[in-house]
C-alpha cells in the first residue's frame, strides 16, 4: 500500500498555529506586519508560502524570532515551558489580512 499523499494545505496549516493579538503586535498592524506563532522547526521560506498559499497575499519579509521557555516552580518540583517561535510577516502595500477571522 502506498503511503496516503498529504496535501500541500494540511501542511501551511501546520506551519502557521495561531495569530499573536498584542498591545505590540497591534502596533506593528499600522506598518503592515502580522505577527503569527509557528512550530520551532519551521523555517522562513515555510512561513512565506503558508502565508502566501492560505491568505492569497503577497508577502516582502519573514522575520523569526525564538522565546526561549521560562524556568519555574510548581509544589518545589523546578520544570521547563516549552519554547516559542514567532515569525513577523511584512505584507506587500495594499495587502492584508484580518487576522480575528478565521480561515
Amino acid at each position: 500500500m502506498a503511503a496516503p499523499k498529504v496535501s500541500a494545505d494540511v501542511k501551511h496549516y501546520d506551519t502557521i498555529l495561531a495569530p499573536i493579538i498584542t498591545e505590540k503586535a497591534t502596533l506593528l498592524s499600522d506598518q503592515n506586519k502580522i505577527v503569527f506563532k509557528v512550530p520551532v522547526a519551521a523555517t522562513k521560506k515555510d512561513v512565506k508560502a503558508a502565508i502566501e498559499a492560505l491568505f492569497k497575499v503577497k508577502v516582502v519579509s519573514v522575520n523569526t524570532i525564538t522565546v526561549k521557555g521560562k524556568t519555574k516552580r510548581f509544589r518545589g518540583v523546578e520544570g521547563k515551558r516549552s519554547d516559542v517561535k514567532k515569525a513577523i510577516v511584512t505584507l506587500a502595500a495594499g495587502q492584508s489580512i484580518d487576522v480575528t477571522t478565521g480561515l
